[in-house]
C-alpha cells in the first residue's frame, strides 16, 4: 500500500485559509469526508478533537498531523492541506502551521495501512521534502512529490534501523497514545540527531501496529544509554540497572537534539525496578512528585470547568433579565431574582456553582486513590465550600470542660458561618482525602481475602469521610474562621481611621485572593455591612452625600470592581499571551469576559487553582489596583452584586470602568510576563 491509495486530488487544498486550529481541523474534516470513508463524521471530529486535548499534533517546523483512531472511520485514509500564510496550531515550537496532513485510521486490528502512514510521518521531517509540498501547483503534482520521496524511503529503509558499529550506542523508545504519526516522527528525530553525532542508535517504535524493530538482550545490554520518549505504556523491567531517559513523545520530535547529547555525555539516572508488579509497564503518567501533583490537580480544575462556566453563564443571564425588566437600580439584594424567570437562571446557576469546589476536591482524590477516594473528596470539598454553619444551632453549652471548648470554637459564636475555605481549602482537601484513603489501603492490605469485597463500598469511605469531616469541622475551617474575625477587625479600623483608598485597594486585593473563599467571603460580608451600615444612617436622618454615607458605598464599589477584575485580566492574557495557557483555557476566555462582567470572579478558579503561585499574584495586584483607584476617585455603589447590569447606582461611572480596565490590563501583563508557558 502507498500513500496515494490513501490520499486522492479530491481532499488535497493548496490554497487554505483557516483562520485557527479549530477551523483548520473542521476544514481537514470536511477534506476527508469527500473521499467517503468516514460513517459518522460528527463522531469522527470529536475524537480529532479529542486527540489534539491530549496534546497538540502541531509537531513545529511548520507541520501538523491531526489524527484520530475511530469507529467513526470505514477505510483508512488521509487529507492535506496547504496553508501558505500559516496557521496558528499550538506547535510545539510556537510557529504557526503551513502543512497538515489529517490521517483517519478505522479501529480494528487490521493494521496494514500502518507503514504508510509511518512512512509520511517520516518523510514531513525532512526539510526539502515539505519544501516542494509547499510549491506544488497543483494537487496531481502535491502527490507526484509524495510518490517519489516515499519510493526512494522504501529502498533505502532497510539500512535506517540496522544499528551501526561504534564506541557509543543508544538503545530509544518512542510511542504515542494513538501510535499513528508521533511514533514514527520521534523515531526518525532520534535517528538524525544520533546519525549528526556519529552516534550508532536503534530505536524501538511501539504504534498501534505493535512493537516494531524491538530491541534485543544484547543491544540493549550494549548501550550506553537507554531514551524512552513515549506516552503509553512500555515494557520497562528489561532497562533495570540501566542508564535511562524517560520523557514525553513530543520531546522525542521536538529535543531530539538535547536528549541524544545528554546521553552521549552520560547525563542519565540509572532505572531501578521497584515494584516487579508494577514495573513490567511504563505507567502514562510519568514525572518526579512536582509533575505527579500537578496532573491530580489538573484532574480536579478539568472536571470543575464546566461546573463554573454553565452555572456563571447561568447567573449572569439572571442579572441581565432583571436588568431588562428595570430592576437594575432598584433591585438591592434581590438583584438577579426580582423575577421568576432570573430566580430560576440565578437558583440553578448558583447550585451548579456550588458544586465546583467538591467536585474539585473529589476528582483531585479520585486521580490519587482511584475511586475510593471520589467519595471522601467530594464530602471534604462540600465542608470546604459550605463551612461549619449548618452544625452552628447545637448548643454545645450543654456539654463541658474540653467537650464545650472544642464545640464552641468549631461551631459556635459568630465566626460561625464565615468558615468556608474555598477553593483553596478544596484543593487542600482533595489531596487529604486522596492520600488518606491510600493509607487507608496500605493499613487494611493485611485483612482477609474476604473482606476484600467491602473495602471500597465501606471500609475506605466510611474511615475516609470520617477523617475528613474531623479535620475539616475541627481544625481547618475553625482556623478560618479566626482569619476572617480578623480580618474584619481590620477593615473596619481603615474605615473609622479614613483610610479609605488604602482600604479600597486591600478591599479589592482580598476579592482575587481566593475567589468565593474565605479571604474573598470576609471583604465581601464587610461591604455588604457597610451598605445596611448606611441604611440605617438614612433611615436616621442622614444624606447620601454625607461623608460617613459616601465612605459606606465606595467601599461597596471597590469590592465589586476587585472582583471584576480577574476573570477579565485572565481572559484579555489569554488573548494576547496565548502560549501562557492551554487550549482548553483559551477556549474559556468568551465566558470568562461573560463572568467578570457579571461579578463573578469564580471564572478565574479554575485558572487559580491550576496554577496558584504565579496566577494569584497577578489577580491580586491587578484587583487591589483597580480598588484602590475607584477608591481614590471616589467612586460609590448602592447595589451589592450585579457587575455591569447594576451600573446605574455607580457614582462617577466613567472613572469606575477606568479603574476596571487599567486593573484588568494590570494582570494580564503581569501574566504574560510571569506565567509559565503552557505544558
Amino acid at each position: 500500500m502507498k500513500v496515494r491509495d490513501l490520499l486522492g486530488v479530491s481532499s488535497i487544498e493548496l490554497q487554505g485559509t483557516p483562520s485557527g486550529k479549530a477551523e483548520a481541523i473542521r476544514q481537514m474534516v470536511a477534506l476527508m469526508c469527500k473521499r467517503g470513508n468516514i460513517a459518522d463524521e460528527e463522531i469522527y471530529l470529536r475524537g480529532v478533537f479529542a486527540r489534539e486535548e491530549e496534546g497538540t499534533t502541531g509537531i513545529g517546523e511548520g507541520i501538523a498531523i491531526p489524527h484520530c483512531k475511530s469507529d467513526a472511520v470505514k477505510e483508512p485514509g488521509l487529507a492535506a492541506m496547504v496553508v501558505p500564510a500559516g496557521v496558528d496550531f499550538d506547535s510545539l515550537d510556537g510557529e504557526p502551521a503551513h502543512i497538515i496532513f489529517l490521517i483517519a485510521a478505522p479501529n480494528t486490528e487490521d493494521n496494514v495501512h500502518l507503514d504508510v502512514l509511518s512512512r509520511l510521518s517520516v518523510l514531513l521531517m525532512d526539510e526539502e521534502f515539505t519544501k516542494s509540498l509547499l510549491n506544488a501547483k497543483t494537487p496531481e503534482e502535491f502527490l507526484q512529490i509524495i510518490d517519489e520521496a516515499e519510493q526512494e524511503k522504501t529502498e533505502g529503509e532497510e539500512k535506517v534501523n540496522a544499528p551501526a558499529e561504534g564506541e557509543t550506542f543508544i538503545a530509544a523508545v518512542t510511542g504515542c497514545p494513538t501510535g499513528i504519526a508521533h511514533t514514527y516522527m520521534a523515531a526518525e528525530a532520534l535517528e538524525k540527531a544520533a546519525a549528526e553525532r556519529n552516534v550508532a542508535i536503534k530505536v524501538e517504535t511501539r504504534g498501534s501496529g505493535g512493537a516494531k524493530n524491538i530491541l534485543t538482550e544484547e543491544e540493549i545490554a550494549k548501550a550506553k544509554v537507554i531514551i524512552v520518549a513515549a506516552d503509553t505504556k512500555v515494557p520497562m523491567e528489561r532497562f533495570a540497572g540501566k542508564p535511562l531517559i524517560e520523557c514525553k513523545v513530543a520531546d522525542g520530535i521536538s529535543k531530539a537534539n538535547e536528549l541524544v547529547e545528554k546521553a552521549t555525555k552520560g547525563e542519565a539516572s540509572v532505572y531501578q525496578v521497584k515494584d516487579k508488579k508494577e514495573s513490567s509497564e511504563r505507567k502514562e503518567t510519568t514525572g518526579g512528585v512536582g509533575h505527579q501533583i500537578y496532573t491530580h490537580l489538573m484532574n480536579g480544575v478539568s472536571h470543575m470547568l464546566p461546573f463554573v462556566i454553565g452555572g456563571g453563564i447561568m447567573t449572569a443571564l439572571a442579572f441581565l433579565i432583571d436588568t431588562l425588566m428595570g430592576y437594575g437600580a432598584i433591585g438591592g439584594g434581590n438583584f438577579g431574582s426580582c423575577t421568576p424567570i432570573s430566580a430560576f437562571f440565578k437558583y440553578a446557576g448558583g447550585l451548579a456553582m456550588g458544586l465546583m469546589v467538591p467536585v474539585l476536591a473529589g476528582y483531585i482524590a479520585y486521580s490519587i486513590a482511584d475511586r475510593p477516594g471520589l467519595a471522601v473528596g467530594f464530602t471534604g470539598g462540600l465542608l470546604a465550600a459550605n463551612g461549619n454553619a449548618l452544625a452552628a444551632s447545637y448548643d454545645w453549652s450543654n456539654l463541658g470542660g474540653f467537650s464545650k471548648f472544642v464545640g464552641n470554637f468549631a461551631f459556635q459564636g459568630e465566626n460561625a458561618g464565615t468558615t468556608v475555605s474555598g477553593f483553596l481549602g478544596g484543593i487542600l482537601v482533595g489531596f487529604l482525602a486522596g492520600y488518606i484513603v491510600l493509607g487507608l489501603k496500605k493499613l487494611c492490605s493485611k485483612l482477609p481475602d474476604s473482606l476484600e469485597g467491602i473495602k471500597p463500598t465501606l471500609i475506605y469511605p466510611l474511615g475516609g469521610i470520617f477523617i475528613v469531616s474531623v479535620l475539616m469541622c475541627f481544625i481547618f475551617n475553625p482556623l478560618i474562621g479566626l482569619v476572617n474575625a480578623g480580618l474584619s477587625t481590620m477593615l473596619t479600623a481603615l474605615a473609622n481611621a479614613g483610610l479609605i483608598t488604602l482600604l479600597g485597594l486591600i478591599l479589592g486585593a482580598m476579592m482575587a485572593i481566593d475567589m468565593g473563599g474565605p479571604i474573598n467571603k470576609a471583604a465581601y460580608v464587610f461591604g455588604s455591612g457597610m451598605l445596611a451600615t448606611a441604611a440605617d444612617m438614612m433611615a436616621n436622618g442622614a444624606q447620601t452625600t454625607d461623608p460617613a454615607v459616601q465612605a459606606c458605598y465606595i467601599a461597596m464599589a471597590s469590592i465589586m470592581v476587585g472582583g471584576m477584575v480577574p476573570p477579565i485580566g485572565i481572559a484579555l492574557a489569554c488573548q494576547f499571551f496565548p502560549k501562557k495557557f492551554t487550549e482548553a483555557e483559551r477556549a474559556s476566555k468568551v465566558s470568562n469576559f461573560v463572568m467578570g462582567c457579571s461579578f463573578i470572579t469564580e471564572g478565574a478558579i479554575p485558572f487559580a487553582a491550576s496554577d496558584p503561585a504565579h496566577v494569584i499574584p497577578c489577580t491580586l495586584v491587578g484587583a487591589g489596583v483597580a480598588g484602590g483607584l475607584s477608591a481614590f476617585f471616589g467612586c460609590t455603589l448602592m447595589a451589592p452584586h450585579g457587575g455591569i447590569f447594576v451600573f446605574a447606582t455607580v457614582g462617577k461611572p466613567l472613572l469606575y470602568i477606568l479603574s476596571w480596565l487599567i486593573g484588568s490590563v494590570v494582570t494580564a501583563v503581569m501574566l504574560g510576563f510571569i506565567k509559565k508557558d503552557a505544558e
